[in-house]
């Protein structure tokens, strides 16, 4: 990060206890990281409430969820919660949400419904009611009428993969995020599609946060090992559809190849994962949220290494 002054880098974070969330925050802000992510998902500890508890131990890192799964929770509950960590942490918090997957949301009973409309109307309600102070909006899949004490700063995001939700964030949204998409499917596929409605919305076009898997290793079968081992995104069909779109026809076996593991994630020593990084930024994302890989016998060496 040293070698990228004008350039936004975060971390995706984890913890098991919020005591183990708050202490690897508050490394990533000693280390220099300019931005902790979090993903909210399943039974694990709720994003927003971790930053809620980790703001005031901390001073300038951002804070990011990445994503806030929409379906189960009414946009002006996150909203709610997004006041408090605003107001304990001003100008610090983005805010990243998205449909998740069918898979995941129907294992909860939850039926995943026209995803991108219903991703357009949470949106649309979050950037009115905190950064405007207010909303009134009555949709086809949500209805909100409220207001709050005054306009906030924080950022909406929508977490995109195909070519509509990114044409979707571009439209509407502050930024978009995305998650194992190769470089050259940022370039090619995702840049384009925002351009296309940020000018079909008459707006700039969004920040596009690249989020991506990251493992400073000098054994590149550790490391395809260990992405076999902790990802399987191969596996659900939005990601085998963009990963074919990417160039990896042998997506469709639901299996990691080499070259998809290759060009998905930033692998390599020091000097090569910074040039991977630069890469990234040169073929249009404005920030990249590194999730960091453990790889090889010794997980606590890899993670302090890559970190």
């Amino acid at each position: 990060m040293e070698n990228m002054p004008n350039k936004l880098v975060g971390a995706a974070v984890r913890g098991s206890t919020i005591a183990e969330v708050q202490a690897n925050i508050a490394r990533a802000e000693e280390l220099g990281v300019h931005a902790a992510w979090m993903t909210t998902g399943g039974a694990g500890l709720d994003s927003l409430t971790c930053f809620a508890a980790s703001a005031a131990a901390t001073d300038s890192i951002k804070l990011g969820t990445s994503i806030i799964p929409t379906y189960p929770r009414h946009p002006l509950v996150v909203a709610q919660q997004a006041q408090v960590v605003a107001q304990l942490a001003p100008g610090r918090l983005r805010l990243g949400v998205g449909p998740s997957h069918r898979q995941m949301m129907e294992s909860m009973g939850i039926d995943f419904n026209k995803p991108l409309a219903h991703l357009r109307e949470y949106i649309h309600i979050l950037k009115s009611i905190l950064q405007t102070g207010l909303v009134d909006f009555k949709g086809e899949h949500y209805s909100a009428t409220a207001n709050i004490a005054g306009p906030l700063d924080v950022q909406i995001m929508g977490s995109a993969l195909r070519t509509g939700s990114f044409e979707l964030c571009g439209a509407g949204a502050d930024g978009a995020i995305s998650w194992i998409c190769p470089g050259v499917y940022l370039r090619d596929v995702a840049m384009p599609a925002m351009e296309k409605g940020a000018k079909e919305a008459g707006r700039p076009v969004p920040s596009l946060i690249a989020h991506a898997p990251i493992c400073v290793h000098d054994n590149p079968d550790e490391v395809r090992a260990a992405v076999r081992e902790q990802f399987h995104h191969p596996s659900l069909p939005f990601y085998q559809n963009m990963l074919i779109a990417s160039g990896y026809p042998e997506a469709s076996s639901g299996q990691w190849s080499d070259a998809m593991i290759d060009g998905v994630v930033i692998l390599g020593d020091e000097e090569t994962c910074t040039q991977r990084i630069q890469e990234l930024f040169d073929m249009g994302a404005t920030e990249v949220l590194a999730s960091p890989v453990t790889a090889g016998p010794d997980e606590a060496a890899s993670l302090d290494r890559t970190m």
